[in-house]
């Protein structure tokens, strides 16, 4: 297994896809970060197409995922979503096991996507000793059974990786106030709007209507699929999204304010400093000098 970076779209972050070296291109990987390659230390922040667990067994620096930052005192588990971005700084020995695996690879465990939706509201955690031994015996028989490619491994990979995922999500405390989504075309429905929220740049949906029309439901027949499965309105969760990739592309990039409004799908950049002076409570401008990090854009000196 190998990762590569690439920019997508003219000043967009550099963008991590998982590249697999397996019988039948199953979509998983793990190992250490040495095995993994040098992307799994990445000192610039960047985003991935797939989900990462880090088991940080030794080393010292920060992490950081959007703008939230950890210092690190292992043992750590970390879990980065899909389209997050993330990078380390100032790490010195950092160790441990790396997990890579695309959504495709929760085809056994449809519940796991709600997992790692909850997860992602908690996904950095210090581990107990006894903790972080069930965690590394299981990181070793992840990595044992990568190793193997016998028959089935796939299936059992898929098994080890659902495990990780219900002992992780145990770790992070109860589960939030949450309403569990109902079965048939109504899960469906609202799983395939999460995947569209999560989608970013120029494939990112704008609007309520949209993500209806792309999954092909009614608008009043996603907002009930969703509102079942999240206790939440479409409309909050878009806006939601929108502010969150805004906020990561201004403390990130060197993207202008009517560039950011741009690539979070606003033709008026006047309209998208009301929007999110409303959703934030600050200007983009403000926002920016309070978090700025950010990565060379090839867009910035155009």
């Amino acid at each position: 297994m190998r990762g590569t970076t690439a920019s997508p779209e003219p000043g967009a972050l550099p963008l991590h896809r998982l590249e697999v070296r397996l019988p039948d291109g199953v979509p998983f990987a793990v190992g250490s970060f040495d095995s993994i390659g040098p992307m799994s230390r990445a000192a610039f922040p960047h985003r991935h197409t797939f989900y990462e667990f880090v088991h940080v067994t030794r080393g010292t620096g920060t992490h950081v995922v959007d703008l939230a930052r950890w210092e690190l005192r292992p043992p750590h588990l970390g879990l980065i979503l899909p389209g997050q971005v993330h990078h380390w700084e100032d790490t010195s020995g950092l160790d441990g096991t790396v997990v890579l695996f695309t959504p495709d690879f929760l085809l056994d465990h449809p519940g796991d996507r709600e997992l790692l939706r909850r997860l992602g509201d908690h996904p950095w955690l210090r581990l107990d000793p006894a903790e972080h031994a069930r965690t590394a015996r299981l990181m070793a028989e992840l990595t044992e059974e990568y190793g193997r490619v016998d028959t089935g491994f796939a299936t059992v990979l898929r098994s080890l990786l659902h495990v990780l995922l219900v002992r992780t999500a145990r770790l992070g405390g109860p589960a939030p106030d949450r309403r569990r989504p109902p079965p048939g075309r109504t899960a469906a429905v609202a799983e395939e709007f999460a995947r569209l929220t999560a989608r970013t740049g120029t494939d990112a949906p704008r609007s309520v209507r949209e993500c209806a029309e792309r999954i092909g439901v009614s608008p009043g027949y996603l907002a009930e699929a969703v509102r079942a499965a999240t206790g939440r309105t479409p409309a909050a969760l878009l806006r939601e999204a929108r502010v969150q990739e805004a906020q990561r592309l201004l403390a990130r990039t060197g993207l202008s304010v009517r560039q950011v409004a741009a690539r979070t799908g606003f033709d008026d950049p006047a309209y998208f400093c009301r929007f999110f002076r409303r959703e934030v409570g600050t200007s983009p401008g403000d926002f920016r000098k309070h978090h700025d990090h950010r990565a060379a854009s090839i867009e910035a000196d155009r």
